[in-house]
């Protein structure tokens, strides 16, 4: 915390005439970035897309789903990895503080004829009371027993990590984990042919954090240079020191939870 006390002590305090000033150069910087983002956006519709040849099976609330029935009706659907292994007790924290900012982006998604759904290796009997816990709405699905996040590079198998080598973010590496954050893209044109068009992992992930975005506009930012690792003060919403609604109103958390020291979500 130190360093970003010594920045704050550092910024200067100026008339409004100069205030405005500063704040129309960077303007400028602001616009030159919006406008790049623009192009990265453009430049990733123009990847090349690859079919899938597959026939992926997963569980959800309904029983049975192939891969084509979570487009749910539409053509594009976006996928996000949730670490949630099958041996383990609950989903990943980092996951989940992604996650949190999905309910309220599925009907406008919806309205673009885009489905987002979240997948994991956990068995749905593990998934569902976790998901009631967050208080989470969007479709949660479970690929236990299948081939999908192994596919497309999320779940690492034993072989894999005792060799201490993973295929992640488009590199070989060691990796904490056996499993990993990420995101997929498929379309599902007229005749049912599905494709995989794009996929993210790691910090590629930001930008799915509405969070961190308004963070990056206080001026501690996201105040984590003192920490171990750069996500360690995330929890599990619901265990905070105190827990926050709308009608500022405070409640004691549930029972702690520890730092987040080896969150994979800051992999490069």
């Amino acid at each position: 915390m130190a360093s970003t006390n010594m920045e704050l002590q550092s910024s200067k305090v100026v008339s409004p005439s100069e205030w405005i000033a500063a704040r129309a150069e960077f303007l400028m910087k602001e616009k030159e970035f919006t406008r790049l983002r623009d192009e990265l956006s453009r430049l990733r519709r123009a990847l090349p897309w690859e079919r899938v040849e597959k026939n992926y099976l997963f569980e959800g609330p309904n029983g049975k789903q192939t891969l084509a029935d979570l487009f749910d009706g539409r053509s594009q659907l976006i996928v996000y990895h949730f670490m949630f292994g099958p041996e383990w007790e609950e989903g990943c924290p980092g996951c989940s503080y992604e996650s949190d900012h999905f309910d309220g982006a599925i009907t406008h998604l919806a309205n673009r004829d885009t489905t987002l759904v979240a997948v994991s290796r956990a068995p749905l009997a593990k998934i569902a009371p976790f998901k009631k816990r967050m208080g989470w709405n969007f479709n949660w699905v479970s690929s236990f027993g299948g081939d999908f996040n192994f596919d497309y590079h999320v779940s690492f198998t034993k072989e894999e990590m005792a060799a201490g080598k993973v295929q992640y973010n488009y590199g070989t590496r060691a990796f904490p984990k056996d499993e990993g954050p990420g995101v997929s893209v498929f379309y599902k044109d007229a005749t049912g042919d599905i494709f995989h068009t794009y996929s993210s992992f790691a910090r590629g992930l930001d930008i799915l954090l509405g969070t961190y975005n308004l963070l990056d506009m206080t001026p501690k930012g996201r105040d984590e240079a003192a920490l171990a690792s750069p996500m360690g003060w995330v929890r599990h919403h619901d265990r905070y020191e105190q827990t926050y609604n709308a009608d500022n109103n405070t409640a004691p958390a549930a029972a702690p939870e520890k730092s987040a020291t080896s969150c994979c979500h800051n992999e490069a």
